[in-house]
Order: structure tokens, then sequence, then C-alpha cells
């Protein structure tokens, strides 16, 4: 299942070997002594190793009195600052830290597991460490696919496994409804903008777990788009330089250093305390396109305040109750699911796949895609087409035959349902309530769980005066004990699950996102838009030309418009002003290149949107041209 670490002390740590990194992570606000004994800890540290795999750290940390440091002063010790002295051994308390690691994200099992070696130690219980640990790590976990197991470290205890239906699918648990309950609607979807147009988001928090919690549910709410910069929950105070790498992440930091983290000019900062984001005046957020932003916040409201419909009824029906903490975390995250369904409807009809190598290569066709859309001056869907989580959304869902997961179901056959329900709020809840019991059934997919117990400490045993100092780890009996365990489960027949693949949906076409376009101007209006913005660029007045040019731009959609376009700029260079400045040159460059891109997206429809798809034909693989 995993390793695990005993930590000490800053006295033991050049006699230790231990991972790289890791004794930064146990105290990422440093290690520290007390004057007090501190009730144990618990948290979750993410580490990236260079093949871009992810580590979990679960560290469970306890104070214990240290009896070597005699002739300590005040000023070593956490809290005191001046100098009266030597200190009795009694009052000086050191951190120790049990760390788990493993590539396995199981947070609540390796804070249960740890937590009863912890219990074994400080109540003294006739139970061997070592074989706790050995009986940890030689645990085999089932394979995905909502299989159970029952496992115990042999301390009178019996704890679950339970894997989730599907890998792809994120596991929250309460997280996503925890970041909107300390943050709100409009916050939450400004940072949710911010990392999916490339921004550097960080939180901060006098809680270390609050920090892991809020940077899982951001990263969550980007499926089925996958997170590929940094993304460090929780970061020492050692590495604070990170701050100002010049790439995109997600990173977490101890309130401590708030006063620090306020002078970064590129980062968005949320306080997970206060409820507040900031946002410095460099950074241009891009907001999602309408009417979808409408549409996420009404849902947003509906789900997290139910009651706002009905306040200002006179008689307004019994109190609606909230649903419980983990439905109500897949009730989110089914608005955020369904917001992605309508914003990459029909993008399988913008792939283009190219079996030239062993590998396919596949293209998407984003110029085609914003043109069909309607969107091809949005800033919003624009960065997130042209950021690497999108990249690696066509890599990983590009191909035609692969295992299909519910974002799959959902882009391919409930976009219509989705527009219908837009103007009925109960059709839209119904909805979601749905898609919300199938994200909560893939991560307790066995109703009647098995019962569990792990023994916890006796209350208030961190306060006892005489304990005994965690025992060293006797290694060589662990590695004894491990290997016993995993000869005995070799016996048991290997649980494997086999991967179903399926030939994707297409689903339906790339349609406009307005069901309806609105046609401002006609067409004499229209020409005398583009007439006039040439004007106003050519005499370089910047503000009349920035009034002028969005209007001007939708109205190159038109053919009889892209005709003037193209007589006014004729028309300027016989009259010898061809000579531009560069933002002059430009406005210019827009105008032209949006006429492009109509042109372009006509070109490709008239040809019927040519797909590039592949067939087995024998041991080759041709083209044929759907």
């Amino acid at each position: 299942m995993g390793k695990i670490i005993q930590r000490f002390p800053q006295k033991d740590w050049d006699d230790t070997p231990f991972p790289q990194g890791i004794e930064l992570f146990c105290q990422p606000g440093g290690w520290q002594l007390s004057r007090e004994r501190k009730q144990p800890t618990f948290f979750v540290v993410v580490l990236t190793d260079i093949d871009s795999d992810r580590h979990y750290c679960s560290c469970l940390t306890f104070y214990e009195a240290d009896i070597n440091l005699q002739g300590t002063k005040q000023e070593d010790v956490e809290g005191e600052e001046e100098v009266t002295g030597l200190i009795q051994p009694a009052e000086v308390f050191a951190p120790k830290s049990l760390v788990l690691v493993s590539r396995l994200d199981y947070p609540e099992i390796f804070r249960a597991c740890l937590g009863l070696i912890y219990t074994v130690h400080v109540d003294s219980l006739n139970f061997s460490l070592e074989s706790l640990i050995a009986n940890l790590c030689a645990c085999l976990v089932p394979a995905a696919g909502g299989s159970q197991k029952l496992f115990s470290l042999g301390a009178g205890d019996r704890q679950l496994i339970q894997t989730p239906l599907h890998d792809s699918l994120p596991v929250t648990g309460t997280s996503v409804a925890l970041l909107f309950q300390q943050l709100g609607i409009q916050n939450v979807l400004s940072l949710f903008c911010a990392v999916l147009t490339e921004n550097k988001v960080l939180f901060h928090s006098t809680s270390f777990q609050r920090l892991s919690d809020a940077c899982r549910a951001l990263e969550s709410l980007m499926f089925p788009l996958k997170y590929s910069y940094p993304y460090i929950p929780i970061l020492p105070a050692q590495l604070l330089e990170v701050l100002s790498s010049p790439t995109p992440f997600i990173i977490g930091v101890h309130s401590v250093f708030r006063t620090e983290v306020h002078e970064l000019l590129d980062v968005i900062i949320a306080d997970l305390d206060g409820g507040t984001i900031k946002i410095p005046e460099c950074i241009h957020l891009s907001p999602l396109p309408e009417p979808l932003l409408h549409q996420t916040q009404m849902a947003l409201s509906l789900i997290l305040h139910p009651d706002l419909e009905v306040a200002d009824y006179a008689f307004p029906p019994p109190r609606t109750a909230l649903s419980h903490s983990k439905m109500l975390d897949k009730e989110v995250r089914a608005v955020f699911l369904r917001l992605f369904a309508q914003l990459f409807q029909g993008y399988r009809s913008c792939l283009q796949l190219i079996r030239i190598h062993a590998e396919p290569v596949i293209h998407f066709h984003k110029t085609a895609f914003l043109g069909q859309r309607g969107l091809v001056e949005n800033d919003f869907l624009i960065k997130v087409l042209n950021g690497m989580a999108f990249a690696g959304f066509v890599s990983d869902r590009g191909p035609p035959y692969r295992s299909c997961d519910l974002f799959d179901e959902l882009v391919a056959f409930e976009v219509e349902r989705i527009k219908v329900e837009e103007s009925n709020p109960l059709k839209m809840i119904k909805h979601i309530r749905e898609l919300a019991e199938q994200l909560f059934k893939n991560e307790n997919p066995n109703p009647h769980m098995a019962f569990q117990k792990v023994p916890r400490p006796t209350e208030g045993s961190h306060l006892r005066v005489h304990i005994l100092p965690f025992p060293k780890i006797n290694e060589s009996r662990v590695q004894e004990l491990i290997q016993e365990g995993l000869a005995k489960s070799q016996l048991a027949p290997p649980t494997s699950r086999v991967e179903k693949k399926c030939v994707v949906p297409a689903g339906p076409p790339v349609v406009s996102i307005m069901d309806k376009v609105t046609t401002v101007f006609n067409s004499a209006q229209r020409l005398e838009v583009v007439r006039n913005c040439i004007s106003f660029i050519f005499e370089n007045k910047v503000l009349e030309t920035e009034k002028t040019l969005p209007a001007a731009l939708r109205a190159l959609k038109g053919k009889a418009a892209r005709q003037c376009l193209t007589y006014e700029l004729g028309l300027h260079v016989q009259q010898n002003r061809a000579i531009l400045d560069h933002q002059q040159f430009d406005y210019i460059v827009r105008m032209m290149n949006c006429t492009l891109q109509v042109i372009f997206v006509a070109a490709a429809q008239q040809q019927g949107k040519a797909r590039v798809a592949w067939k087995p034909c024998g041991k080759r693989e041709s083209l044929t041209r759907a």
C-alpha cells in the first residue's frame, strides 16, 4: 500500500536516511520546539516526481518531552523571545512525525492507519509496532471498479478499502462543498476561470488540511480537463521562492506567510479563512461566455441556497433542507459537468486523427470549433483551447475506441436536454441530482458498507506526563514481516479488472452557443460600422476604434462586410496612408484575421466538415474520409 517513515526532529536529521524533500513537508512551517504538548495533527502532502507521478504523503505529527535539551535557551523555544536561562527537560516538547508515502490517494484510510500506530504507542497496547507497519505496507489494494477489501493491521482493528467505479472520475468527498462554503459562488467561479486560463492561484489558511482540500476541490472542478502545471497543496517555508516561478500553479501556504505572499504581483490569492480572493490589477481574468455564466450561477444558487427562490413569498413553504454534505458536493460537481458538456459540445466533429506513427496523431481544429460555436472573439474559450489542459484532453479523449465515462455520455446524449431545461429550474435540479447520484455511486458503489472498527487513543492521552519516547523501528524486522505477508498474499488469486472499451459516441454536431443569433445591424448599418472603424484606425483615434471594433468584427461574418473591408483598405493605400504604427497595424491584423477565420469555416462547412477516421484492415490501417 505504501512506505512508512518515522520522522524525527532537527537533531536527528543528519543520522537518518529519508526520501529527499520529505523532511521539509513534515513541518511546513519549520521544525520548532514547544512549551506545551499539542494535539496530534494530520494532513496530506502531495509530491510530484520527475515522471509527473504524484506521491501522497500522509503526515501524523505529535509532541514528546525531550530529555536531551538541557542548556537550551528560551529563544529556541516556540513563542519565547527573552533569554531567561536554562529550561528544565520536562518543559520542552519536540515534534515527531509518522509519514506514510503512497501512490494511492486514500487519505481517510491512511489517517486511520497512522492513528492506530500512534494509539498503540501512546496507550502502551500489547502489539508490535513492526508488525503493524509490515501489515500496512504488505496490504494489497484491490483493482478499481468498485472492489472492496477488508483488512486489519493486527491491533483489534477492522478497516475497509473501497475503490471507485471509474478511475477517471475524481474522488472529492466533501471538499468541493467546503470550498464553496469558504469562498462563495462568485469567488470560486473566478478561481475556476483562473486555472482554466492558466493563471497562478495561491490559497492560504491556518489549517494545512484545509489547504489540501481546497486544492483538491479546485482541481476536480476542471474535470474532464487535467491540471498539468505545478500542484503543491502545502508549500514549506523553505520553498517560498517557488511562488516567483513564471509558470502557472496551484499552491497552498500557511497564513503565517500571508504578508509575504501579498507582495506577489501576478498571483491570484484566496484567503480560505476570510472568504476573500485578491486579483492583481495586472491580471485580466476572462469570464465564462454568456449565457453559460448566468446559467451556472443560477444553478449553483439553487443548489447552495435553495431558500433564495422563495425568500420574497408572502407565505413561504416550509424551510427547504440542504442535501447532506457528501451529496451536496456531488450536486455542485454535476453543475460543472453540465457546463463542460455545453462548452465542448460537438468537439469530436473537429477532431482529425492521422495514423502515420505507431500511435495515432490527433489534431483538434480550433478555428472551425470556435467559428461554428460563434465564439471566434471569446477570450476565455480561446485561452482554454490553447492551454496544456485541453491538449491533454484531446490526447486522452480523442481516440475513437477507448473506455468511456460519465462525461462522454453527457456530451453525446444529454446536451439537448440541458438546453431544454435552461428555462425550467425544477427540471434542471432534477437532472443535476441524477448526475450527482452517479457521482456519489462512483465513490460509494456499495450502499451497505461493512462494519469498520479502528481503536482511538484515550481522551487526553497526549497530556500525560510520563510517556515513553516513540521507539526506533527495527527496519530489518519490518522487511522480514513484509516478505512473509507478501508470500501469503501470493497464494490468493490476483484481482484484475478488464478495462471495457467501446466506440466513443460522436454526439451532436457543433452549433452556436446561442440558439438564435441576434441581428443588431441591418446590411447597410454593418457596412457603415466597418467603414467607420477603418477610418478611426487610419486616423489613429484609439478611443473610437476600441468602441467600434467589436461591432465591426461581428459584422465581418457577412460577405458584403468582408468585401467592404477589402475596398476600404485598398482605398486608403491609394491615398498613400498605408504607414501605420504598431497599435494601428494590430487593429488591421485583427480584422483580417477574423475575416480569414470566417472564410475558412465557411469553406470547411461547404466541403462537408471533413473528418479523418481509421479502421483496421488486416495488418495495416487505412485512412477513410467520413
